[in-house]
C-alpha cells in the first residue's frame, strides 16, 4: 500500500487553536481524492493518583458538545513548550496540585482520520495541593473519583473523553493494586 501524494495544499482557516486545510492527494490508482484537515497544537493530559489511590477529574462545560463533561486535567502546549512542563503547568492550573513524581505512559492521536493532534498523557504521583490557577475563560470542578466510581462513571455514560478513557482504563488495570 502507497502513501498518499499531496499534490495540492489549500488554507481555508487559521485560528488561535486549530487551522483547517483542503488537501488533494493521488492515490495509488491515480485517481485524486479531498482530505480535510484540522491542524491541532499538541497537548498533554494527566492521570492524577493521590494518596488514597483516587484520580483527579475535572468537570467542565465543552461547547463543542454543548454539555458538562469530566475529563482528566489537560491543556495544549505553549510555543517551545514541552510535553511534560505542558502536564505540571496543566495540573496546577486545572486542580491547584503539584506532583512529586510525573511520567509519560502514553502518547497518542485523538482522531488521526481528520486531525494531526497529538496527546502526550502523564501518570502524575505525590499530589502536594496549593491553590488553582485557571485561565480566564475556565470554569473547572474538580473531584476526585475511586475504581468503583469509575467503573460505574464509565458504565452510566458520565465518561465520554477518549483521553480519559485511555487514562482510567490504564489506571484500572495497570496501576491498582
Amino acid at each position: 500500500m502507497n502513501n498518499e501524494i499531496t499534490v495540492k495544499s489549500e488554507k481555508i482557516f487559521e485560528g488561535k487553536i486549530i487551522n483547517l486545510r483542503v488537501d488533494t492527494v493521488e492515490l495509488e490508482n491515480q485517481k485524486y481524492a479531498k482530505r480535510e484537515i484540522v491542524e491541532h497544537k499538541s497537548a498533554s493530559a494527566i492521570l492524577a493518583l493521590n494518596e488514597n489511590n483516587e484520580i483527579l477529574l475535572v468537570r467542565q462545560y465543552r461547547k463543542a458538545v454543548e454539555d458538562f463533561i469530566y475529563e482528566l486535567p489537560a491543556g495544549i502546549l505553549n510555543i517551545a513548550e514541552e510535553p511534560i512542563e505542558c502536564a505540571l503547568r496543566e495540573l496546577k492550573e486545572e486542580t491547584g496540585y503539584n506532583a512529586e513524581k510525573i511520567k509519560q505512559i502514553y502518547e497518542f492521536y485523538t482522531s488521526p482520520g481528520f486531525t494531526n493532534e497529538k496527546c502526550f498523557l502523564f501518570l502524575a504521583e505525590g499530589l502536594i495541593f496549593s491553590s488553582t490557577k485557571f485561565d480566564e475563560d475556565e470554569c473547572i470542578e474538580t473531584i476526585t473519583v475511586n475504581k468503583e466510581e469509575a467503573i460505574k462513571m464509565i458504565e452510566t455514560g458520565k465518561i465520554v473523553d477518549s483521553k480519559t478513557l485511555i487514562g482510567m482504563l490504564h489506571w484500572m488495570n495497570s496501576c491498582m493494586s
